[in-house]
């Protein structure tokens, strides 16, 4: 991972399944910057629907608010490129083209680099089964395989 230059507008969209190892790669990537840079991107660059569905320390997913969290979600995240931040990153899953492009639209508008992170093998059954295994969020492995039978790859 390299050190992004002070003078490059970077955004990096995650993608990958549950479990994958995406948020791993970013928190890694943050680190790599160094201290001020890594405390800025936490601070004002780092952005995943997941954080709406914490409540008192402890994640509570709720389908009926996810469209309303991925557009907050998104807010922030171009709310940040409209202040220049010099690394913005959605950490979601992103299992289908049309679920980042609108990060992706909004970014290359803000004249930003695109840089788009694939985290594992979502096609893979040994992938999506370590997935199953280590996700945060107890999600089952059968919806882990459906996602992964529905991934759009580039």
């Amino acid at each position: 991972m390299r050190s992004i230059a002070s003078t490059e507008k970077v955004a990096i969209i995650m993608r990958g399944l549950p479990g994958s190892g995406k948020s791993y790669w970013a928190a890694r990537f943050i680190e790599s910057q160094g201290i001020e840079q890594a405390v800025r991107i936490k601070q004002h660059g780092y952005f995943s629907t997941d954080d709406y569905f914490v409540q008192d320390g402890e994640y509570r997913f709720n389908a009926k608010r996810l469209p309303e969290y991925h557009q907050r979600n998104l807010a922030r995240f171009i709310s940040a490129l409209s202040t220049s931040e010099p690394v913005v990153i959605c950490d979601n899953t992103n299992v289908c083209h049309w679920e980042y492009l609108a990060y992706k639209t909004a970014a290359e508008g803000f004249g930003y680099q695109v840089r788009m992170v694939l985290v594992g093998d979502p096609k893979s059954s040994k992938h999506q089964a370590l997935c199953a295994k280590r996700n945060s969020h107890n999600v089952p492995f059968a919806s882990i395989r459906k996602m992964g039978q529905m991934f759009e790859l580039d």
